[in-house]
């Protein structure tokens, strides 16, 4: 009996005490962590939108009576760029470190954002867009890897999963409203300038906050890199340049089979190399490739969207910029929302029930936006639209990310990181290509509703396959996942 007693009180009170509290305190630092790069995802993907509604600005601004070609090239060397070389960011964040990989592209960002803030030439701005655009290739697929390999369980993956759907898509629609902002407050300048602080922020706390992955050994797959950047390269190419110089024309079928060729190319070399760029085994998954087919649908009818309720509200609406960007609010403020949804519903229901219900809202968002006329308001014709398709992209884009990195082996995250980042580029510039096509179509000089009606029927088009596909995964009773090894 008094052995009993005098072994507690033998006992040291201070491990006890804080065996507890050093995981919660890991757990509020990963937890930082992953905010810290999710506020660098952030800004690079506010840079694809925060520029369009600066674009007539900089055709005067620069004093250079910049015409719609070459305004264009501001948003498509960024995109070409960034969708072009997104596998071999993400190879590379693999074999290197993540986190190494992540800084090194941001500091590109970084810089690149502050040099064409202050260009006064349009060669000078594209270029710094075509460098914005590297660096967000190499540190955006670091941040889903970083995201999904530093949670602690299942329950703070899904978390992050919807933080990083929320800042994919919301952060698109918020780049509209402080592209509105800052142009009609300040300059144009400034929708690159605003760049600058944030990342400096983020470069000095993520080292402190966020582990280094390890290296993996082996040799770099070169040609297996060439390829892929080659083969995305040429299709953003085709697709950005579609609506302009046609789908039958020259230019368009020269990408688009110059892409194909260097797809097959890297086919062949992913199954000799030793250390592949992008693993064979991760498009194995017949989950997976659904997945990702419903990512591509979506991120392309989303894209679209923002294309034709921008016109809509300022040439029908006759909106100004503030206004334009602040029409989005309501379809903003559902995809956050959803994020803190999401993973509760994805943990009671699983991943796939959300896809349907979601890509269904989406379609119905779409459909609903087609019916606006000249004679109707944003409160009867457009809010309520906007509200339903954020709610309804919350709902989509979390289980998909999570179909496509899960069961994905730590070693490959960031490839597989890349590759749904790609898609969601690739997705982007398939939608808008054809929306801009079909929109055209129809379209009636001076007029914007003629071919509005299409263009929406279009993109609802687009995510009611991706319903049908997300139909598809309900039916596979495989296992959730292959390991990749």
């Amino acid at each position: 009996m008094s052995t009993t007693q005098r072994i507690p009180a033998a006992l040291p009170p201070t491990p006890s005490a804080q065996s507890p509290a050093t995981p919660q305190r890991g757990s509020r630092r990963a937890a930082f962590g992953i905010m810290i790069v999710l506020v660098g995802q952030l800004m690079l993907t506010l840079d694809g939108t925060i520029v369009n509604v600066a674009l007539p600005s900089i055709g005067t601004g620069l004093g250079l009576g910049l015409g719609p070609s070459a305004l264009s090239w501001i948003v498509n060397a960024y995109t070409l760029a960034f969708g072009g070389l997104m596998l071999m960011g993400g190879r590379l964040g693999d074999t290197y470190g993540r986190l190494r990989v992540f800084l090194i592209g941001l500091s590109i960002f970084t810089a690149s954002s502050l040099i064409g803030g202050f260009a006064q030439s349009a060669a000078l701005l594209i270029a710094a867009r075509a460098a914005q655009g590297i660096g967000a290739a190499l540190a955006a697929p670091g941040v889903l890897a970083l995201v999904t390999t530093s949670a602690r369980d299942d329950a703070a993956r899904n978390r992050a999963l919807a933080l990083f759907a929320a800042v994919g898509i919301g952060g698109s629609t918020l780049g509209l409203l402080l592209g509105g902002v800052v142009t009609e407050v300040g300059s144009w300048r400034w929708t690159l300038f605003i760049n600058v602080p944030i990342g400096i922020a983020v470069l000095a706390l993520a080292p402190r906050f966020v582990a280094e992955t390890p290296r993996n050994p082996g040799r770099f797959d070169l040609i297996g890199a060439l390829s892929a950047t080659g083969a995305a390269v040429a299709i953003v190419w085709a697709l950005t340049g579609a609506p302009e110089h046609g789908w039958t024309s020259a230019q368009t079928i020269g990408s688009l089979t110059a892409g194909a060729v260097l797809l097959a190319a890297l086919a062949v070399t992913e199954r000799r190399v030793t250390n592949p760029m992008l693993v064979p085994a991760l498009l194995r998954d017949r989950r997976r490739l659904s997945a990702l087919a419903v990512t591509t649908l979506v991120f392309g009818s989303q894209i679209a969207t923002f294309f034709l309720v921008v016109q809509y509200v300022q040439r029908v609406l006759h909106f100004g910029p503030i206004a334009a960007g602040a029409a989005f609010l309501p379809m903003t403020l559902g995809i956050f929302a959803m994020a803190r949804t999401a993973p509760k519903l994805v943990a009671r229901f699983g991943q796939k029930p959300l896809l349907i219900t979601g890509t269904l809202g989406l379609t119905a968002s779409y459909v609903w936006l087609s019916n606006i006329d000249t004679t109707s308001g944003y409160a009867s014709a457009v809010l309520g639209p906007l509200l339903l398709n954020g709610v309804s992209a919350g709902l989509t884009f979390m289980p998909a990310a999570s179909l496509v990195m899960g069961g994905v082996a730590p070693q490959h995250a960031g490839s597989a990181s890349g590759l749904l980042q790609t898609v969601q580029q690739l997705g982007g510039a398939i939608g808008l290509a054809v929306v801009v096509s079909v929109y055209a179509a129809g379209a009636v000089p001076g007029q914007f509703v003629p071919g509005a009606r299409a263009a929406f029927l279009t993109t609802a088009a687009f995510t009611l396959l991706a319903a049908a596909l997300a139909a598809l995964i309900l039916r596979s009773h495989r296992p959730a996942h292959a390991k990749t090894n």
